[in-house]
């Protein structure tokens, strides 16, 4: 009977945590969509959150794209041509890097820079009573801490997208030329007849995506915490978790329904 109890007390505490999240997520995204129609206190707020998540994530987004580019170029004019499909390396190029591994590891250095960041500094502002101080002045911390770090770190997300799309698809081309001499004008052509308007819009729709989901669960742990100053760090352990979990997940299911339809 004490197992079946324990049981029990863990599905309603299961449940009571996700209906108190989708409840959270819809207070969200109604705060979300009126953000723009108010008078914009939290302005300066969402400004540095993308110039923190956004700008100063272009360094590393260069490198991984570059290298990433670079591997999947030389494996295909190596291996391709073998076996008389040497084209096919445009094909997989964008499928592998606009498609795939363009918002997810986007999303990836997103969760670890930003996702930790935000539930950290949240939790911070909890157990130091700030939230309480916003509150008894009339501020609702959703439509001012929770609203401009959503949005932030999903335009962010949508940016440095097509930026590692770029790197990865162009600017990989320098480590190419280096290994295996290609004209450019060849190369470039060889992209643009196998890119699709699909892929396109895949890649975007998954940033977006990614960016809502890590953004909406950094901000979740982070007002999760309570009193202690020790449960900070286990937020930002929480958001990291959950999120590439949640990543992982919304890219198979995009990526099904893209195949699909």
């Amino acid at each position: 009977m004490r197992v079946i109890g324990a049981i029990g007390h863990s599905v309603i505490n299961r449940t009571q945590q996700f209906l108190y999240a989708l409840g959270f997520l819809g207070r969200l995204l109604k705060e979300t969509a009126l953000f723009f129609t108010r008078r914009q206190v939290a302005l300066k707020v969402l400004i540095m959150q993308i110039l923190f998540t956004g700008v100063e994530a272009l360094s590393i987004s260069t490198i991984l794209a570059i290298g990433i580019g670079a591997i999947i170029n030389i494996i295909g004019v190596s291996v391709l041509p073998q076996f008389g499909q040497g084209k096919l390396m445009y094909t997989l190029l964008i499928a592998i890097i606009t498609r795939e591994l363009g918002p997810l590891l986007t999303a990836f250095i997103i969760t670890a820079r930003s996702g930790t960041a935000i539930a950290t500094e949240l939790g911070g502002m909890v157990v130091s009573h700030e939230i309480e101080a916003y509150i008894s002045v009339g501020v609702d911390p959703i439509s001012y801490l929770a609203v401009p770090r959503f949005l932030g770190v999903t335009i962010s997300s949508f940016l440095l997208n097509i930026y590692f799309n770029i790197f990865g698809l162009l600017g990989s081309y320098i480590v190419l030329s280096f290994v295996a001499p290609l004209p450019f004008s060849e190369y470039f052509n060889g992209l643009m007849n196998a890119l699709r308007l699909v892929d396109i819009g895949t890649g975007l729709f998954k940033s977006i995506v990614f960016g809502a989901v890590i953004s909406t669960v950094a901000v979740y742990q982070g007002f999760s915490v309570l009193r202690a100053s020790t449960e900070i760090p286990q937020a930002g352990i929480r958001a990291v978790g959950q999120s590439l979990v949640l990543l992982v997940v919304a890219d198979a299911v995009i990526t099904v329904l893209s195949y699909l339809i």
